[in-house]
């Protein structure tokens, strides 16, 4: 077996999986009304593909009634019969309408419980599976997901079920009105257009594939260099980036064109088939009214039946060809789906209880690379209610430490606690309900600067906004602003300075009040007068609080109960302020050159 035939194999296995893994959204077993409604809404497309079937049989009456010959199905005359037919296909419509309402909420609740549940487990994946990840490409594989699945649920069920039920009867019938060669034909038309079909789709699939990852690429440069806004101006490659942009612009219209000259090929052959089963039995009818077997109705009532079943299967293709693609997004978004956490709560898992908040590392051994250790046994004590400080060098391991403690990884060897709690230990909502962070670069949502503030804490009134907003020394800017704390700070907080996000983030953090603080370089995109006070603001939020301040700048934290220096994921000193310089250390230079620099400047 060839390595395309293995891939093509995989590929309709993991398309079978995908329909069971979407099945129980369709019938699940704590929601009788679902299942009712679906029950209902088959019924009704039975009884429409049950009428649409005998329609021609109508039409056949009135046409013999109307030319003298046969003897029609229903004694209602040429007019009544005519009446019948159109009451036959108003009804097909109307159950056909029934039907996709009473399914309608059953295919809502399927898609709203499926986005939610990969939205939820997006926010459960790691931080190195996000790090690692396009979010440009994630955001389209989302959507395309839940696009296949709507498309699914109605195709699926309301397309190719009910061909297939069409297809059989209108073959049971043509054969017992007429005879087996009218079958022959039309199941000879029927299997060369599926095979056709079939073969030619998924060859479009693979083209269709290649299309989707030149749109992903195209989609994440775009995204990539738009979120680079600044980036780009400050080196001048506008036209750098709308090259590297019109790149895979051309690659994915290479690919689109190939499938739209691949789409053509498809419809064309569909066509040629079609008509050929077509032209065979309606020159069978013909020589059958010719010799008087047959009547003009039954000549008729042959090409309705024909072009009945012809309308549904020149939409297979397409049918067909979306459902593949479907199965693809859908099975990239179930991929997505089963994607680990590498970070989970254990079995059994209570939540965290803060006595005073004390932290203890252990030990601790860690690296984001098996084959690089960032930090190589370090035991560290904060106690309850004090402030340590963590200085070092640009990857000497400072701000992993922070990772740490919030988990956003697990450690490789010893132990992190809290309150002799090992973090691995309790439930991750209730570590993280302890934890406040300010971090270096403080991230805001495209809304209102209220909005921001009181992200900190779920229900918080406009008076704790302000209150926090006062603390972190914003308050007087955003009320001098014409909207106030209704302003807009726009994608990423791109409206505010450095220090305008910088201080919406404390405040941020200051109204979750949680009992431990992780500062980290938290003043560092601010000026020297408002770093004194936002100093100020966050000693005062630290009071009763356990703080640890990762920092770059020595003169933030020269009053911190312990200052740890770090190097190459190693302590090599710790101590107060006055000790370390005393030592005339590692500490004491780097303070010492910071000095020189600051009276340089």
């Amino acid at each position: 077996m060839s390595s395309e035939e293995v891939t093509a194999t995989d590929e309709r296995r993991s398309g079978w999986l995908t329909i069971r893994k979407v099945s129980p959204y369709l019938w699940p077993d704590d929601e009788p009304w679902v299942k009712r409604r679906v029950m209902l809404a088959m019924t009704m497309l039975v009884l429409a593909k049950l009428i649409a079937v005998y329609t021609p049989i109508l039409y056949k009456g009135a046409v013999d009634t109307l030319a003298g010959e046969g003897v029609p199905p229903l004694a209602l005359g040429a007019v009544g019969l005519t009446v019948a037919y159109g009451m036959a296909r108003l009804m097909t419509v109307g159950l056909q309408q029934l039907r996709d309402a009473l399914f309608a909420p059953v295919g809502q609740r399927a898609l709203r419980a499926l986005a939610l549940e990969t939205f939820q487990h997006i926010h459960r994946l790691s931080m190195r599976y996000h790090i690692t990840r396009r979010t440009g490409g994630l955001s389209r594989i989302i959507e395309r997901g839940v696009k296949g699945v709507a498309f699914l649920l109605r195709f699926l069920l309301f397309s190719i079920a009910p061909l297939i039920l069409e297809l059989v009867l209108v073959a049971v019938i043509l054969m017992w009105l007429f005879d087996i060669w009218y079958l022959v034909i039309v199941a000879v038309t029927i299997v060369l257009y599926i095979w056709f079909t079939f073969a030619v789709t998924e060859w479009r699939v693979k083209l269709r594939r290649e299309m989707n990852d030149q749109d992903n690429e195209a989609n994440q440069r775009a995204i990539d260099s738009l979120l680079n806004f600044e980036t780009v101006k400050y080196f001048n490659a506008e036209e750098r980036e709308a090259r590297r942009y019109d790149v895979s612009m051309k690659a994915y219209a290479q690919a689109a064109l190939k499938t739209s000259y691949s789409l053509a090929f498809l419809n064309f052959g569909q066509s040629f088939l079609i008509t050929g089963g077509l032209i065979g039995v309606m020159v069978l009818a013909a020589f059958g009214v010719q010799q008087g077997t047959l009547t003009v109705g039954d000549f008729v009532m042959v090409n309705a039946y024909m072009i009945q079943i012809t309308v549904p299967l020149n939409f297979l293709g397409t049918v067909y060809r979306e459902i593949r693609q479907s199965l693809v997004d859908m099975g990239q978004m179930f991929q997505l789906l089963e994607q680990p956490s590498e970070v989970n709560d254990k079995a059994g898992a209570h939540d965290l209880r803060v006595q005073g908040g004390d932290v203890t590392l252990d030990n601790v051994r860690f690296g984001y690379d098996p084959d690089r250790e960032i930090l190589k046994g370090i035991t560290l004590h904060v106690p309850a209610g004090q402030t340590v400080a963590i200085v070092g060098a640009t990857g000497s391991g400072k701000s992993t430490i922070g990772r740490l403690l919030f988990r956003f990884y697990d450690v490789t060897s010893g132990a992190l606690k809290i309150d002799d709690q090992d973090v691995r230990d309790v439930t991750q909502t209730s570590l993280h309900a302890a934890i406040g962070v300010v971090p270096q670069d403080t991230v805001l949502f495209n809304d209102t600067i209220r909005y921001n503030i009181a992200y900190g804490r779920e229900g918080a009134t406009q008076s704790d906004v302000e209150a926090a907003a006062k603390a972190a020394q914003i308050h007087d800017f955003i009320v001098a602003l014409p909207e106030g704390y209704d302003t807009r700070v726009g994608e990423r907080g791109l409206k505010l300075s450095g220090g305008e996000k910088q201080r919406v983030g404390i405040a941020r953090t200051l109204l979750k009040n949680p009992p431990i603080l992780l500062l980290d370089e938290a003043t560092s995109a601010l000026d020297t007068e408002t770093e004194r006070d936002i100093k100020d603001a966050l000693a005062r939020a630290g009071e009763g609080r356990t703080v640890i301040t990762i920092a770059h700048r020595l003169s933030t934290i020269a009053e911190a109960d312990k200052i740890v220096v770090l190097e190459s994921g190693e302590i090599i000193e710790q101590g107060t302020h006055d000790d370390l310089l005393v030592r005339e250390g590692r500490y004491a230079q780097l303070w010492n050159r910071q000095q020189s620099d600051s009276d340089a400047a």
